[in-house]
């Protein structure tokens, strides 16, 4: 072949390949192209497994609005890191932006991808099952067999069988030979339920987020707390919440009792074993009314929900002046640092000049040892006060700090004398209830009592009742989507089969063709097939002459 005949038959492609003729897609097309592909399901979930990967820094790094300390002491030790990972949102993982772009992009697809599939499912419903094709033989699952009765009556019976068996049949058209038969409308009605409830609870989540709001208080037993913006110890806002929407009410801590596992030996030892209370609350307008709680059974008040989340103790401490006047007394909070209960705890005394401080702990139950003294059992046992005195500017320049610290940076530490050695040590000071300790200057501490006091969870949540609906819901919907089969039968009469050697010639026979069609994998389909065989036989009074029969296109000999 030379070249020329091969130029003329051999095809020139153009250098600019849109003179071809190709569709160009232009920002119509191309937002159509988004649309479609944001609006998969593979992209749905996609972002789904997205969105659980973007949360792993929510448990992993302190969060602003949970644990401002560890916050705080995160950039004091690792000011560096702390600044980049600040940069990137890491402490407020919930509520940074590329949380939130994730969290709309996946109820965007949800919804794109639910609504379509509704009204297709909505016209399946309306719409009657399809014609049986032309050759049942090529279905997945059929069988032929020939009865001895009328086409009519097999017929009859046919369609009476599937209905009886909840199956959707096809209006009858006249002269039809044929039943068209479906069940199932569940499965996609039960996926379409498990997308819709999904959808619920991410838009029920973020309804709680934006609306609600979270504290935490310490309250004694004994004592009263009013709620109000200012008097929780954290108080964190939704971002649609304002301060005036807090509620006002009073709880008072009636009482609180825990117990502590003192019988079994191991790990049980110290464990918990009863963690309830009752406190009063009173509301504007209502009467007081005393209510029990515990761990999993909140308070209800005004809308939100009052948790118990932990508990320690509070010695009562008594400090009077050389003249004996009180310069401070009420029960002190003391936050538990182990299983046991040794606690860490500060007594700040303004009212003596110059300030006075005590820091320490206190031990529910005192074992001294070499190694030093702590608590040996979680419950009031032996217990004890450990403290050491500071006296000078409790607060240096008016800086606030917080009420379980004491800034020393501007006090003193008081000493005393050893006997033995005569040096001069820290001053430490061991008392147990009922003793009294007496200062260098006169001024005397005592230690009255001890009580528990009850740390609270005070949260509104209203998105919290629609998630636990929607969740439900969604479970449902799981059950549907998993348990139900989508299924199609079709049976076909064929009136006068070829009579054989088996038949009298005096009596009518009909052959019935039977084939199932499922929507993805049915292991029970030969089964129902077998089992609708049998019940049309039944129900048609006919009986199945001893001769060939077909199953799945293979022949078997009944």
């Amino acid at each position: 072949m030379t070249t020329d005949q091969r130029q003329r038959i051999e095809p020139t492609y153009p250098k600019d390949r849109t003179a071809l003729g190709g569709p160009r897609l232009g920002p119509l097309g191309w937002a159509r192209w988004v649309w479609r592909q944001l609006t998969s399901m593979r992209t749905a979930l996609v972002l789904l497994l997205l969105l659980a990967v973007a949360a792993v820094p929510g448990s992993v790094f302190p969060q602003r609005g949970v644990d401002p300390v560890r916050v705080r002491q995160y950039f004091e030790d690792s000011p560096t890191r702390a600044q980049w990972l600040d940069r990137l949102g890491m402490f407020e993982v919930y509520s940074s932006p590329w949380f939130a772009s994730i969290y709309l992009l996946l109820m965007i697809s949800l919804i794109g991808c639910v609504l379509p599939r509704m009204r297709q499912h909505a016209r399946s419903l309306r719409a009657q099952p399809p014609r049986a094709p032309a050759r049942l033989g090529r279905l997945p699952v059929h069988r032929e067999v020939a009865l001895q009765a009328d086409p009519e009556t097999v017929l009859a019976a046919a369609r009476a069988t599937l209905a009886r068996r909840r199956f959707r049949l096809r209006r009858e058209d006249d002269g039809a030979v044929t039943v068209s038969a479906e069940k199932g409308y569940l499965k996609e009605a039960g996926n379409l339920l498990f997308h819709i409830a999904l959808l619920g609870v991410i838009v029920a989540v973020a309804v709680g987020h934006l609306f609600g709001w979270r504290g935490e208080i310490i309250i004694k037993e004994g004592e009263s707390w009013t709620s109000g913006a200012g008097t929780y110890d954290t108080l964190t806002l939704g971002p649609l919440v304002d301060q005036s929407d807090v509620p006002a009410f009073t709880v008072r801590l009636d009482d609180l009792q825990v117990e502590f596992e003192s019988e079994a030996e191991g790990a049980q030892f110290g464990q918990p074993r009863v963690f309830e209370g009752v406190a009063t609350i009173e509301q504007d307008g209502e009467q007081p009314r005393q209510r029990g709680f515990g761990v999993n059974d909140p308070l209800s008040v005004d809308g939100t929900s009052m948790f118990l989340l932990g508990n320690g103790y509070a010695p009562v401490v008594t400090v009077r002046d050389p003249a004996g006047d009180i310069l401070f007394s009420d029960a002190v909070t003391f936050l538990p640092q182990d299983n046991t209960y040794g606690s860490d705890g500060v007594i700040k005394v303004p009212a003596a000049d110059p300030g006075l401080g005590f820091a320490g702990g206190f031990l529910p139950t005192i074992d001294i040892s070499e190694q030093g003294m702590t608590s040996s059992f979680p419950g009031l046992v032996d217990p004890a006060l450990v403290l050491t005195a500071y006296e000078g500017d409790l607060f240096p320049e008016g800086r606030s700090q917080s009420v379980f610290a004491i800034d020393t940076e501007s006090m003193d530490q008081l000493t005393t004398v050893d006997e033995e050695s005569g040096e001069e040590q820290p001053l430490r000071l061991l008392l147990r209830p009922g003793e009294t300790y007496d200062l260098p200057d006169g001024t005397t501490l005592a230690f009255e009592d001890v009580i528990r006091w009850g740390g609270m969870l005070v949260r509104h949540d209203p998105g919290r009742l629609p998630a636990l609906v929607f969740a439900g819901a969604a479970l449902v919907g799981l059950v549907l989507m998993l348990g139900v089969r989508r299924r199609r039968v079709f049976v076909r009469v064929d009136p006068g089969p070829p009579p054989g050697d088996d038949y009298d010639g005096t009596s009518r026979h009909t052959g019935v063709s039977i084939a199932a069609l499922p929507k993805g994998t049915d292991p029970g389909l030969e089964d129902l097939v077998e089992e609708l065989l049998e019940q049309i036989t039944t129900a048609a009074g006919a009986r199945v002459p001893d001769r060939p029969t077909t199953v799945g296109g293979r022949e078997d000999e009944e």
